[in-house]
């Protein structure tokens, strides 16, 4: 049997978070022996973990300064502190801190890019130098990226010789059509309403939720009735509560906070948006087309892969507050909702937990043949 530990910062409230969590419960356990290491042990994903999963913790809590003070070390230092025991794989499955320690590991190993970089200081920001950045991915014996742009991107920034290939993200599709179908109270079905949602930390120069919660404030005041409701917890709350108490629009528009169950929300909307400036494959995107929820989604890493490059399974729309609007208006113009939903949960078989998991078994056997 092999071993397999995979290293991540944490386990909060994040799509890679949930996808890895989703990864290593669902991975053959009569072929691989799965471990999961956190440097933190902190997040409401750590619950979800099967009991066939190994879980290492990491510290405690987070310190400040964590990220510099592990600069102090060299990777090879900081991988003999880490990774306590020899394994046949280690997956750095985050960017960032745990790529750098795990490039130090003298065994097989591989890493995940999640994240659309733009730049060379946001890929290198965690290391100490581009050099040792392109240094220390070029050491890794397959990087995998959660989208085709997302590996663009990261090719062209990173310089690096290494293995690059794309591989989508792990869903528990079971799991996701089970929860769904659970009793909820709070969005309610109206013909004379659109119910809009949208799912993810509260953190406007990520997601977009103001420019989310100001496009409904707008249809609203175009009469076209609909409510808006957001999943999620994050720094901007306060903010995003203020908003909507100056819009007026607090009967219209509701943060529901983190919710264990997901699902059963985003199944009763008639309408999924992804407002976020910035993506690397988006889960909840994922998630809505696996439920048959019709998606809008701002032109951001994945979007064109999970919709259709001419909006065969959703619309994808500019980047900014108007794409929005004008996203939402020509999904509810056509009065396409009826069709999308078809053509969303169609696009959602290609996400089969079992399509996906075997892509991953197969990586991951080819590198520890």
């Amino acid at each position: 049997m092999k071993r397999i530990l995979f290293l991540i910062h944490d386990l909060s409230y994040g799509g890679a978070e949930r996808v890895l969590v989703n990864l290593a419960n669902g991975l053959d356990k009569k072929k691989y022996e799965v471990y999961v290491q956190t440097l933190f042990d902190i997040g409401v994903n750590k619950q979800y973990l099967n009991d066939d999963v190994h879980y290492i913790p990491g510290a405690k809590r987070v310190f400040s300064g964590n990220a510099t003070l592990m600069k102090l070390l060299s990777p090879k230092a900081l991988a003999k502190i880490v990774i306590k025991d020899n394994y046949d794989l280690v997956v750095s499955f985050l960017e960032g801190p745990c790529s750098r320690i795990v490039s130090g590991y003298s065994g097989k190993k591989a890493a995940w890019i999640h994240i659309e970089h733009l730049s060379v200081e946001s890929l290198s920001k965690h290391f100490r130098s581009f050099d040792e950045m392109k240094k220390c991915y070029n050491s890794f014996d397959s990087i995998s990226c959660v989208a085709d742009t997302v590996r663009e991107n990261f090719l062209k920034l990173s310089q690096t010789t290494a293995k690059c290939i794309t591989v989508y993200n792990v869903n528990d599709t079971d799991d996701i059509i089970s929860k769904s179908e659970e009793k909820q109270e709070t969005i309610k079905r109206d013909a004379n309403c659109v119910n809009i949602i949208s799912v993810g930390r509260l953190i406007n120069n990520h997601k977009g939720f103001d420019r989310l919660i100001n496009v409904h404030k707008k249809l609203l005041d175009e009469g076209i009735n609909n409510k808006l409701y957001i999943l999620g917890e994050g720094p901007d709350k306060e903010n995003l509560v203020e908003l909507i108490e100056q819009l007026g629009i607090n009967e219209s528009c509701f943060l529901l906070g983190f919710r264990d169950n997901p699902y059963k929300y985003i199944k009763a909307a008639d309408l999924f948006v992804c407002s976020s400036h910035k993506e690397g494959f988006s889960t909840a995107v994922t998630e809505a087309l696996i439920l048959g929820v019709p998606v809008v989604s701002t032109d951001v890493s994945g979007a064109y892969e999970l919709l259709g490059k001419n909006n065969e399974y959703g619309i994808v729309t500019e980047n900014s507050e108007d794409g929005i609007y004008f996203g939402i208006k020509e999904m509810l113009s056509k009065n396409s909702l009826s069709e999308y939903k078809e053509l969303a949960q169609f696009r959602g078989e290609s996400f089969k937990s079992e399509i996906t998991l075997k892509e991953n078994e197969k990586l991951f056997d080819e590198l520890m043949r």
